[in-house]
């Protein structure tokens, strides 16, 4: 299988990152490698970290960040990171590992198979046969923002904000990640809104085309979650901020051409 970098952002995650599970898999599976970026955690998660990458020091590399940047940026400095070495597909994992290790050959096999994909990310769709178990008051709000996300974007996706993506690696997808992002919490809308505005009136294929949503078989809810209920109002007040500065700005460059 084709080399994969996992970036995998941590901050204060010592008591919900499993580091044996990481260590397992990296023996099993010897092209994924795994970097994790320490995001000024506070707590003895970079004693974790440091402990963990000692364990196969070519296959889990920590990235220290000075001081807490949040998620976004995390995400976004590992990226850039791992594109740095020229891997043949990168992407990001929660490090609760809410959504397995075994997936992350499944997306690599896809975008192995379909050279007309660039991403692959997972979708938590609640299926028969399948084992997505998410609390309610994280399920409901998260499927009205994944629908004003849908609407916002013009793009029919199901699952915006699961932590679980791959990338092909290209000039291009490593351009993305360029800048820091706006958002924190909708993070991965706004990538896909730079993502749709790169590509709108370019000729290249579009991104309908372009990205995969996989039903996940296995999702599950770890508890110790940062996310709060005021934060989906927090997340309602970026998307328009999306809306407003990349993809409409993206429609008035085009008049002003």
């Amino acid at each position: 299988m084709p080399d994969v970098i996992i970036v995998v952002p941590c901050h204060n995650e010592a008591e919900r990152l499993p580091a044996d599970r990481f260590v397992e898999f990296a023996a099993r599976e010897p092209s994924i490698h795994f970097l994790f970026v320490n995001d000024g955690s506070t707590d003895s998660t970079p004693e974790l970290l440091r402990k963990l990458a000692s364990r196969d020091p070519d296959r889990l590399r920590v990235l220290d960040l000075p001081r807490n940047c949040g998620k976004a940026e995390a995400v976004r400095m590992g990226m850039r990171a791992a594109f740095d070495r020229n891997p043949s597909y990168a992407g990001y994992w929660d490090a609760d590992l809410a959504t397995p290790l075994d997936a992350i050959p499944s997306f690599a096999e896809l975008l192995g198979e379909r050279p007309d994909l660039e991403m692959v990310f997972g979708s938590r769709v609640k299926l028969m046969g399948r084992s997505i178990e998410r609390s309610a008051w994280r399920h409901y709000p998260g499927r009205v923002l994944a629908t004003l996300s849908s609407l916002t974007l013009g793009l029919a996706i199901y699952d915006t904000q699961c932590g679980a993506k791959l990338f092909r690696s290209s000039p291009e997808i490593a351009a993305l990640f360029a800048e820091p992002f706006d958002a924190n919490w909708l993070f991965d809308v706004e990538l896909l809104a730079r993502f749709i505005r790169a590509r709108r009136g370019s000729g290249r294929p579009q991104p309908k085309d372009t990205i995969y949503e996989f039903a996940l078989h296995e999702w599950k809810d770890v508890p110790g979650s940062k996310i709060r209920p005021w934060d989906f109002f927090v997340a309602l007040v970026e998307l328009a901020r999306i809306h407003r500065r990349t993809l409409r700005g993206a429609g008035d460059e085009r008049r002003a051409h």
